[in-house]
């Protein structure tokens, strides 16, 4: 029998390669904890890009994600902030609560984009991630492109940070 250890808080750091650019990712996985809400505002102000993931098998963690979403717009005090809503454990069909259709109308009023994984089979979960980073650097782009009289931003940051 499989058990199933749920995530508290996890930090983890790994150097990938995409788009032909080293890039560090630093993932934080909060897991959505009600007991970390004090200091999820300060893991939200370092994060450069978020992954919501809900579980497919669970409506409550589906109907948490507005409060999520909102709450990063509240402290990155801005709604161009790169985002990804993921519907975790598409492996699990029959276990299903929360349908394919449901997800993709919240990323759209959500104004993100939107996946399926599973992280039991590696479904997607690898995409999703690479799909954050490419958003924070397209961010990045679009401020250095903003800057007035000419001034160059510093050099881009090789690492990203995700929550």
């Amino acid at each position: 029998m499989n058990t199933y250890d749920p995530t508290i808080e996890d930090s983890y750091r790994k150097q990938v390669v995409i788009d032909d650019q080293a890039c560090v990712l630093e993932v934080l996985d909060t897991a959505g904890q009600e007991e970390y809400t004090a200091l999820r505002d300060q893991w939200i102000r370092d994060g450069e890009g978020f992954l919501l993931v809900y579980s497919i098998a669970a409506r409550s963690t589906f109907e948490r994600i507005k409060r999520f979403r909102d709450q990063i717009i509240r402290v990155k005090e801005s709604d161009n902030v790169p985002l990804m809503l993921v519907g975790n454990k598409c492996d699990k069909l029959t276990e299903r609560e929360v349908s394919r259709d449901e997800g993709g109308l919240m990323a759209k009023a959500l104004r993100c984009e939107f996946t399926e994984t599973s992280a039991k089979t590696c479904v997607n979960v690898e995409r999703s991630f690479y799909n954050v980073v490419r958003m924070i650097r397209q961010t990045r782009e679009g401020a250095g492109n903003a800057q007035a009289g000419g001034y160059k931003p510093p050099k881009k940051k090789s690492k990203c940070t995700i929550l």
